[in-house]
């Protein structure tokens, strides 16, 4: 199935006329792509040509710097891309060495926005603090290619900032409280905003990655701090089912005020918002804090999850944001930092779902997050049985 895949995404095309950023786009266009025969080619089993070919298609044409580019997008996304490339090389040194600067330059003007947002007392957005478009990603980023720049410093002094209380409606709300709805846009479901907790958008990814900078060494005045009131907010949130633990994908006002969620049940249990992200998260900052018993916690909610026949039944494509292939990624991970084998005991079943969704499935493009790249990708984890010599997955923060 890998080599299908590889195959059916041997040539890049040019991007629409109309969108010539999609091949800057990590999550549609040629730089994720790029990530699968980035990977190959690390492995042996593709070739460095045939990566560059897809690296300089994602290049061609002036690559955003404004502040609208993120980890998915523009100037950050390229220098993952050759980042992962490089590996301890000096493949596209030169590249690096001239994008580095840009990236530099970007995450100091966003980090000094947002804090001057924080002064100020408004509300955030996604867009300013998400994986996506927002300082999680960058700050991933930064993380992965020089842990000791002050850019970094800077970030994750502003995620510190973030999760100090705001004042909003006549009512006290995380840091991170914003004023749309999970689309960013104004809706009638949520007229006073609300808490995001899921990973693509909310919480989880900026706890993923103040715990993994801790534990690479790399932190900031009120770091463990942060990380223990994301925890305390999430463990407020935690609901037990049948199945045992889960968490509301959102908390509107309503919800804030009564202390209960008006979600009746676990949702799909994917990457972007289920329980395998956030039990990962968990297990993640447990780790950092050297918090065992949080640890086995967050491990036997991850088990749970993936032994309830009904949450795994509302998966139904193989890719990496809400399929298979995101699940299966995530439990590697946790099961390699896991103190219970059962974890790792269930990644053959879980990479024969995978294998059977991926086969079987309708085709759903070439995308990494939601199409043929990110499963592949996954795919070449389950087949190796071992961590990507890229480091693609860091970018989801699942490392």
């Amino acid at each position: 199935m890998i080599e299908y895949l590889a195959r059916h995404l041997a040539d890049p095309e040019p991007p629409p006329l109309d969108k010539p950023w999609a091949a800057q786009s990590l999550s549609q266009g040629a730089a994720g792509v790029a990530l699968l025969h980035i990977e190959r080619a690390h492995t042996g089993t593709g070739t460095w040509r045939q990566a560059h070919r897809w690296i300089t298609s994602a290049t061609t044409g002036e690559v955003s710097a404004a502040d609208t580019s993120s980890l998915y997008l523009g100037v950050p996304a390229i220098a993952f891309v050759l980042r992962a490339a490089a590996g301890s090389s000096e493949r596209y040194s030169h590249a690096l060495a001239t994008i580095d600067r840009s990236v530099t330059d970007l995450a100091h003007r966003r980090t000094a926005a947002a804090l001057d947002r924080i002064r100020r007392g408004d509300l955030p957005t996604f867009r300013e603090y998400d994986i996506f478009s927002g300082l999680t990603g960058i700050g991933t980023h930064l993380l992965q290619r020089d842990p000791a720049a002050p850019a970094l410093e800077g970030v994750l002094a502003y995620f510190v900032a973030l999760t100090h209380p705001l004042r909003h409606e006549g009512q006290t709300v995380p840091g991170w409280w914003v004023g749309h709805d999970q689309y960013t846009r104004t809706s009638a479901h949520y007229p006073h905003g609300h808490s995001n907790q899921g990973a693509a958008h909310g919480i989880t990814g900026p706890l993923m990655l103040l715990a993994q900078a801790m534990r690479r060494g790399v932190s900031v005045d009120g770091q463990g701090e942060a990380v223990a009131t994301i925890c305390a907010w999430l463990d407020q949130w935690q609901q037990i089912g049948t199945a045992g633990a889960w968490w509301p994908e959102c908390i509107p006002l309503t919800d804030l005020r009564t202390r209960r969620t008006s979600q009746t049940g676990p949702a799909r249990p994917s990457w972007c918002y289920g329980t395998p992200r956030i039990a990962r998260a968990l297990q993640l900052a447990a780790i950092a804090t050297h918090d065992d018993d949080r640890r086995r916690r967050a491990e036997k909610h991850l088990i749970d999850c993936l032994s309830d026949s009904t949450q795994l039944a509302r998966l139904t494509d193989a890719g990496l944001c809400h399929g298979w292939a995101g699940v299966y990624q995530t439990t590697w991970r946790a099961a390699q930092d896991a103190t219970d084998p059962i974890l790792r005991a269930a990644l053959p079943r879980l990479a024969s779902a995978l294998l059977d969704t991926a086969s079987n499935g309708t085709p759903t493009g070439p995308g990494f997050l939601e199409g043929d790249t990110g499963t592949a990708l996954a795919l070449i984890t389950a087949a190796r049985d071992a961590a990507p010599l890229s480091g693609w997955d860091s970018c989801l923060l699942i490392d």
